[in-house]
């Protein structure tokens, strides 16, 4: 298997990156191609105390950069030597397995969307994250790739995230809830309320387990295991979801500092708060998939280190093995609505 990864994306690039690209092939064995500017990368290499490239892993020389100041509209576009759009068309052309990239997330979409192209029949890619709740994790899809969506793309995000969690969590039939202001069918916009009726439909055929409307609140606590909703209100979740996090383990150890007492409570159970900060670790995720992009393309979190662009190396491996994008091709005539709305 080969993986592609961006070497110039992200914050912590490239050294990190390529650290991660190191790591991952003697953890997974994959081959790895890093895209980027060669003379940074084996620099990188020369600090880890590698003096040459090590077995399995090739660079393909890109001199361009697509940063965060860039347009992510335009740049894929524009700069058709950087790492980032490189990668992708390696992708597309079949030389590559599946790629990661801790770069722009705009850029990433957009460059996906352009060069390595949505499976046929898919209306929007989405950015489909798994977070920690009660008992296990959910998949929130979609969590900012499009803000404006009809309900044929949230069907089509409903299948989708149901074939990937299938998949990734072994989940025989996946709980797919409708995200709403409400659990009423008669809850929402005309967007939930359309959709509802799309996803009632594919539950009564046998496609979806679909479980009703599912309130903000009630994800944390496990209502499902797919939470469908369109990518404005995916992304007030997932940032919700870290605000959340952060605050209450900042008060925790607030407290545990409090005095004698508290600190010496602290020692008993620290351990055991290790493990809960692990679980809200996105580090420990790897990253993010794009959804109905013909190969796997990875989305790292902008802040990788050399341990987080590891384990998206290991979901990119896991993602391809499971043929996620099969299922999806194999079932795309249950996800297309035909109207005239649908082919504007």
């Amino acid at each position: 298997m080969k993986i592609i990864i961006d070497a110039m994306g992200g914050d912590n690039a490239p050294l990190e990156i390529v650290k991660g690209a190191v790591l991952a092939k003697e953890k997974y064995d994959a081959d790895i191609v890093l895209t980027g500017r060669e003379e940074e990368i084996l620099k990188a290499l020369k600090s880890m105390g590698e003096a040459s490239l090590p077995a399995g892993i090739e660079i393909v020389n890109c001199e361009e950069v697509i940063t965060m100041e860039d347009d992510p509209a335009t740049a894929p576009r524009r700069k058709r030597n950087s790492s980032m759009t490189v990668g992708l068309t390696m992708l597309r052309k079949g030389e590559a397995d599946a790629m990661v990239s801790a770069g722009s997330t705009g850029a990433l979409l957009t460059g996906a969307t352009l060069f390595t192209k949505r499976i046929n029949g898919i209306r929007r890619a989405a950015l489909a994250p798994f977070v920690p709740c009660k008992g296990g994790n959910v998949l929130i899809i979609d969590c900012g790739a499009n803000v404006e969506c009809t309900p044929e793309y949230l069907l089509q995000f409903a299948f989708m995230g149901s074939f990937y969690v299938k998949s990734m969590l072994n989940i025989e039939a996946p709980r797919v809830g409708l995200i709403n202001n409400g659990a009423e069918e008669c809850k929402g916009t005309e967007l939930q309320k359309e959709t509802y009726k799309l996803l009632a439909k594919a539950h009564a055929e046998g496609r979806v387990n679909f479980v009703g409307n599912v309130e903000a609140r009630d994800v944390p606590l496990g209502a499902c295991d797919v939470a469908v909703c369109d990518g404005f209100t995916g992304n007030i979740i997932i940032k919700g979801f870290e605000g959340i996090a952060k605050f209450m383990f900042g008060e925790i150890k607030q407290v545990l500092k409090k005095n004698v007492k508290t600190m010496i409570g602290a020692a008993l159970v620290k351990n055991d708060l290790m493990s809960l900060k692990k679980l809200m670790d996105s580090d420990e995720v790897g990253g993010t998939i794009l959804l109905g992009i013909s190969k796997p393309v990875i989305k790292a979190h902008g802040s990788s280190d050399a341990k987080a662009v590891c384990n998206a190396v290991r979901q990119a491996i896991s993602i391809v093995n499971a043929d996620i994008v099969s299922q999806i091709n194999d079932n795309i005539d249950y996800m297309r609505i035909e109207s005239t709305e649908a082919e504007a």
